[in-house]
């Protein structure tokens, strides 16, 4: 049995930086003819701007005006090799050592993140993790559709998550890894947590405000 949970953010946690940007930017270089299609994003953005979409908005509109349509067999095969190149190169080293302690201790290790299903889970499996719970997102049929099919794994999602997963797993105390404010929202909950390159200002206000969460430098 698990001696605990253990769920980690991706993007700035275990990652240097953000994969759904270098996700699009990759597979729009695969399709040039798309290209034009990028004047098309002036208007999420503006929406996002305005308050009109919010995040989980934006991601979506962003997949659907450059690429739906596209097929589940090429997405997929350009998946596997973008997860394989971000583990191999844009992780960080202390990151990967402690997810693979805690899979070493027998915890149950969940990967928990915003970023699409697109990818997300191909990273997962490649770390070797439990569970990958991600935003997912839609298609019709073979063909991708780009809007979201659950809620965007966020914030407050995060927290509800949690609550899904100490159901699942009940009497497991819960470790988590973040690196964003709005993780503050479920990693407050957990009996530890730990907090990734938090700048100098908010790492002190953790210290006097949440002692429970311990703040690291990943380089």
């Amino acid at each position: 049995m698990a001696r605990r949970l253990a769920l980690f953010d991706l993007d700035g946690t275990l990652t240097r930086g953000d994969t759904y940007r270098g996700f699009g930017l990759r597979l729009i270089a695969r399709h040039p003819l798309r290209w034009p299609r990028v004047l098309l994003l002036v208007l999420p953005l503006c929406a996002f701007l305005l308050r009109r979409i919010d995040r989980g908005g934006l991601k979506a509109e962003l997949l659907r005006l450059l690429f739906a349509g596209l097929t589940r067999a090429e997405i997929e095969a350009f998946a596997q090799r973008y997860a394989a190149g971000v583990v191999a190169g844009y992780m960080f080293p202390e990151a990967v050592a402690a997810l693979r302690g805690h899979l070493a201790a027998g915890d149950h290790v969940v990967l928990l993140s915003a970023s699409p299903d697109l990818y997300v889970h191909d990273i997962g499996r490649l770390l070797g993790v439990h569970q990958s719970i991600c935003t997912e997102i839609r298609w019709h049929g073979d063909r991708l559709d780009g809007r979201l099919a659950g809620p965007n794994r966020r914030d407050k999602e995060k927290a509800r998550v949690l609550a899904t997963l100490r159901a699942m797993h009940p009497g497991l105390p819960v470790i988590a890894y973040g690196n964003s404010e709005p993780d503050l929202d479920h990693m407050r909950l957990c009996e530890e947590a730990v907090y990734v390159n938090a700048a100098p200002r908010l790492a002190a206000r953790l210290a006097a405000e949440l002692p429970g969460i311990r703040c690291v430098e990943w380089r």
